[in-house]
């Protein structure tokens, strides 16, 4: 199967299913830019499916997406995560491994704080998003204050980056159709 052909495909099958389901394209974005792993990383090269949606519209519901989360990991992943390991050995074994790794992936949040973390985040690939972003902030003690802002950052200049991309493969896509 050609790219132009196999692109037609997905966009006609999801389209389908949306319309069965009456879920429009901005709403999948912005869903899909608030879940862990998949992100705003994998939101925004939803624009090759959506094409009637500009480039800047999926930019700007990826960000938010992706920064709605932050807003209550950020504030209450202490205090959850210290009642889940308290009531359960299997819990504190699952916090222990996720901040095990975490601290293993997030070398640069410990050493220039707040900049490392905008830093952290803005990198484009799986696991440095802003879910991993606030797992880090929480684990190296940067405050919400600084948090926050940082993650923000973090997002928009991945979001920078991720359109670039998606940008450039659309016009790829589009040159070999």
């Amino acid at each position: 199967m050609d790219v132009a052909a196999g692109k037609g495909a997905m966009r006609s099958g999801i389209a389908e299913w949306m319309a069965q389901h009456g879920i429009p394209g901005w709403l999948v974005i912005f869903l899909f830019a608030m879940t862990p792993i998949f992100e705003l990383r994998g939101a925004i090269p939803l624009k090759l499916i959506f094409e009637g949606m500009p480039l800047w519209q999926v930019y700007l519901l990826a960000v938010a997406g992706n920064v709605v989360p932050a807003i209550p990991l950020l504030l209450f992943l202490d205090p959850i995560s210290r009642a889940l390991m308290s009531r359960s050995r299997a819990m504190e074994r699952f916090f222990n491994w996720l901040f095990a790794r975490t601290r293993r992936r997030s070398g640069l949040v410990e050493k220039l704080g707040a900049i490392g973390l905008s830093l952290f985040v803005a990198i484009p690939l799986p696991v440095t998003g802003a879910w991993t972003g606030c797992v880090a902030a929480f684990l190296f003690g940067i405050r919400f204050r600084y948090a926050f802002p940082a993650v923000v950052l973090g997002v928009m200049m991945a979001g920078v980056i991720v359109s670039i991309l998606t940008f450039g493969a659309d016009v790829a896509l589009r040159f070999a159709s």
